[in-house]
């Protein structure tokens, strides 16, 4: 496995004992509701019922990524024990984490000059940033070492497909991704907004679909455009969802039915308190491997 730690965010939105069991470690962003302060502790320390409840309820919540100081503190005991780090972000397209990574390491090589810490943009967002760090395990766990995993990182990261849609847009509106008056219609009309990361790691509006049948039958016919080999795709699916488990376990059932070869059943994950502050209920998510994104 080599001498060197593994590690990512809380918004990689995979399960605490998932990144556990890999032996991934993470560092929580944080986010309040009403003022009230709280780590993205998947779950812990307010259920996600509980927290979607309160955000169609009307409570405010306002997230906060990790600052330099934050990962500075987290970094420092690895590199007292003589560990290299490898350390990958929630994409630089829609959180400064990034940044504040890259100058924690740079700050910290100075006082740690022998040691290795790398920083990895991930271009992505919730389980699919997971689907990433399930294969960086794999990749270290064979035998990989850190500047061969970095590399590695940064060659296929956008190789990960991100595709979402959502059946509400209230938080849509509120968050000024979408218009009030494209929002009033959009939900007269029962549109569904189809997107996806681009190349940049940003969400971009791919298609507006009218139903939510038909938003679950485009999103699988998306993973076969896009999917390595596509209806013979091997690799794994992850989803995830946002207080709307039933959508997501009807995506699945569809892509389990088309995709014969896939490794494993799909795996189906929480949106996070972090992301999902800014998608609200209503959206699902699906994730896998592809070629690259190229726009």
């Amino acid at each position: 496995m080599g001498n060197y730690v593994l590690s990512c965010c809380s918004t990689s939105d995979l399960t605490e004992q998932h990144l556990k069991d890999r032996d991934i470690h993470y560092i929580s962003f944080h986010f309040s509701i009403d003022g009230q302060k709280y780590s993205d502790d998947f779950g812990k320390t307010i259920s996600y019922d509980e927290f979607y409840k309160k955000m169609v309820n009307g409570s405010v919540m306002k997230t906060s990524q990790v600052n330099i100081d934050e990962y500075e503190e987290y970094f420092i005991p690895f590199l007292e024990q003589g560990m290299d780090i490898l350390h990958v972000t929630l994409s630089s397209g829609i959180s400064g984490s990034y940044n504040s990574a890259r100058i924690a390491a740079e700050d910290l090589s100075e006082k740690f000059p022998e040691r290795k810490i790398y920083i990895v943009d991930s271009l992505g967002a919730s389980s699919g940033y997971g689907l990433l760090m399930d294969k960086a395990a794999d990749l270290r766990d064979a035998g990989m070492n850190i500047d061969q995993l970095r590399d590695w990182l940064v060659e296929n990261r956008l190789r990960v497909h991100h595709w979402f849609f959502s059946t509400d847009l209230t938080f849509y509106i509120k968050g000024g991704r979408v218009s009030k008056t494209a929002g009033l219609f959009g939900t007269i009309l029962k549109i569904c907004p189809l997107l996806n990361m681009s190349d940049d790691g940003r969400l971009i509006p791919r298609k507006k679909v009218r139903g939510k049948a038909a938003v679950i039958n485009e999103i699988v016919t998306r993973m076969e455009e896009n999917a390595d080999n596509g209806l013979n795709y091997d690799g794994k699916c992850y989803m995830c969802h946002s207080d709307c488990l039933d959508d997501a376990e009807k995506v699945a059932s569809l892509i389990e039915e088309r995709f014969h070869n896939l490794n494993g059943k799909v795996e189906i994950y929480n949106i996070g308190t972090v992301i999902g502050s800014h998608t609200g209920p209503g959206t699902v998510a699906v994730f896998f491997w592809g070629k690259k994104r190229d726009c």
